[in-house]
């Protein structure tokens, strides 16, 4: 079971608790990875940061003085602007004692200006630069982007890694062809496979035979059925002391792959297949059963994008396919390493390293995310020993988070009785917010037999409260058709406050014969303390993650 930490634990307490034990960090991961990941660490790096143009933000590559744009670019929800912060790092990056990072930096600025793209840039470089600090020698980073920015970051990566470190591009097939106007159909993303240094762990990776393939190369068959192609026994250089006759064939010219102990091992197991005639030579038969399949290339087509009706399907909107992370940690990393995911999003990278048996530490700034991974942890895996540092453990430390970021403390005070944010756009860091209707939050559950879904809304509150906001609930909770309204306040209630929840009396539960009051009103404190929404016994929030045995079967056939 997880346990929460704060973000002030000494810094040899955590790291000693890094190696050991799987880790959630909130924040951002520039000065968590500065502050708590030790230098050569981590053996592999996963990152899919916020760059995704798969949706529809269409930003003005433009001066972020205003002047009129002369291009255009497909950017992200979560806009970096060229401002303090962007100026700050990218000082701290030209002034850094490694010179080369400074250089090519201050040659993009000078090549495509100061905009958000440039900010975007600086960012990654500062990032970048600690994920290849804390990367053990043999360690290996993927880098999951798209064509919107991927020419820019190859050029940082060669930068901080070394050209020669480059291994490859992997092209990953995300979706299938559609109508884009006036252009070759997007349907792919990029992922940059660097590694630390030449001596990198590396475990080749086989997908099953195609039908064409069994069917052309696998057609004979010993008696009990295992079916095998024949391969050439002779050598493909000239070796002297392999020039011996075998069971009336003559020596090949060059002579036999196999030395006379080995040939009678073979011809005792009976894998030789020997012709009729002495003038043709034996053949060596290689068991369908016994092969690993096909070597993977660095175009994948085989692994499908979440789909609707994915059953790993979480509604996260950059929700990446596990089989695709399961593939890259298999490939590089072994079980027991330690797997880093610096913006973790949902948490597949972290899903696919807990169940390939490897140790994780994953970060993101919103505490929507974490709690989103929190749900898929304990759904797909049960109760896990794991440290969860930077939520809020106190009531101070929740009036620090509201006065810091009252959204991400919505999101935070939410995912404590496991609500659905509603209301603006959850992948948001800026925590705007569209026409909500005055629920913050919801969760669903199934009461009769109709099997329709029922609401429990929720409104949260960080200043002052008063009984004319409980009114206020109670007409939402009317307007909305809900079964019970719940009011979440970090300030005390009032006594005035809670007689005007008591008397709109209770929700009776016709499927499980449960009384629940129709208004509740909960303060953060008792949240701390354990306090949950009193609800029928099926409510459910986001969409439950499988069990980690649960593979779908495009999983089963790539791996198992």
């Amino acid at each position: 079971m997880y346990s929460a930490a704060t973000a002030v634990m000494g810094s040899e307490l955590m790291t000693s608790k890094l190696l050991t034990t799987n880790t959630l960090f909130y924040g951002d991961n520039l000065p968590i990875l500065r502050e708590h990941i030790p230098n050569e660490s981590v053996d592999l790096i996963y990152l899919d940061p916020p760059f995704n143009s798969n949706r529809s933000y269409n930003v003005l590559f433009k001066d972020e003085g205003g002047k009129d744009a002369q291009s255009q670019i497909v950017a992200f929800d979560d806009t970096w602007h060229w401002g303090d912060s962007a100026e700050a790092l990218y000082d701290e990056l030209v002034t850094d004692i490694n010179g080369r990072v400074g250089r090519m930096i201050e040659a993009l600025r000078a090549t495509i200006g100061e905009n958000q793209m440039m900010a975007y840039l600086v960012m990654m470089a500062a990032r970048l630069v600690e994920l290849h600090r804390v990367l053990k020698p043999t360690g290996s980073l993927y880098l999951h982007c798209d064509p919107t920015a991927s020419h820019y970051l190859k050029i940082v990566m060669d930068t901080i890694f070394g050209p020669q470190n480059f291994r490859t591009e992997v092209v990953w097939k995300r979706t299938n062809v559609h109508s884009d106007s006036k252009t070759w159909s997007n349907v792919s993303d990029s992922i940059f496979f660097y590694s630390k240094a030449g001596n990198f762990t590396w475990n080749p990776i086989y997908a099953p035979h195609s039908e064409e393939h069994l069917k052309s190369k696998y057609r004979s068959a010993d008696a009990d059925g295992r079916l095998y192609t024949l391969d050439n026994m002779t050598s493909p250089n000239p070796r002297p002391n392999m020039m011996y006759e075998w069971k009336g064939h003559a020596s090949p010219p060059n002579g036999w792959r196999y030395s006379k102990e080995t040939m009678a091992k073979l011809d005792a197991e009976g894998r030789i297949w020997y012709p009729s005639d002495t003038s043709k030579r034996p053949r060596l038969k290689r068991y369908l059963d016994e092969m690993a399949g096909t070597l993977l290339g660095n175009v994948w087509t085989d692994i499908n994008p979440i789909n609707s009706q994915a059953q790993e399907r979480l509604g996260y909107p950059t929700q990446k396919p596990i089989a695709l992370l399961e593939r890259i940690i298999q490939a590089s990393s072994n079980p027991g390493d330690v797997v880093l995911d610096p913006f973790c999003g949902c948490g597949t990278a972290i899903a696919a390293a807990q169940k390939l048996d490897r140790r994780w530490i994953g970060i993101d700034i919103t505490h929507l995310s974490i709690a989103l991974l929190k749900y898929r942890l304990k759904d797909s895996f049960g109760n896990l020993d794991y440290y969860v540092i930077g939520e809020p453990e106190d009531l101070a430390g929740a009036k620090q988070l509201a006065a810091d970021d009252r959204y991400q403390f919505q999101w935070w005070v939410l995912s404590l009785i496991k609500a659905k944010p509603l209301g603006g756009d959850e992948g948001s860091k800026t925590g705007k917010k569209g026409s909500d209707r005055g629920v913050d939050g919801a969760v669903t559950f199934i009461d009769d037999a109709t099997h329709k879904g029922k609401r429990v809304v929720v409104q949260v509150k960080s200043g002052h409260v008063s009984s004319a906001q409980i009114r206020d609930l109670v007409g939402t909770v009317k307007a909305e058709n809900a079964a019970i309204g719940v009011f979440i306040t970090l300030e005390p209630a009032t006594k005035e406050m809670e007689l005007a929840a008591v008397k709109e009396g209770y929700y009776d539960s016709p499927g499980w014969g449960t009384r629940h009051r129709r208004i509740q009103i909960l303060t953060v404190k008792q949240l701390l303390a354990g306090a949950q929404v009193d609800m029928p016994a099926s409510a459910t929030t986001f969409k439950r993650a499988p069990k980690a045995g649960e593979q779908t079967a495009q999983t089963a056939s790539l791996f198992d």
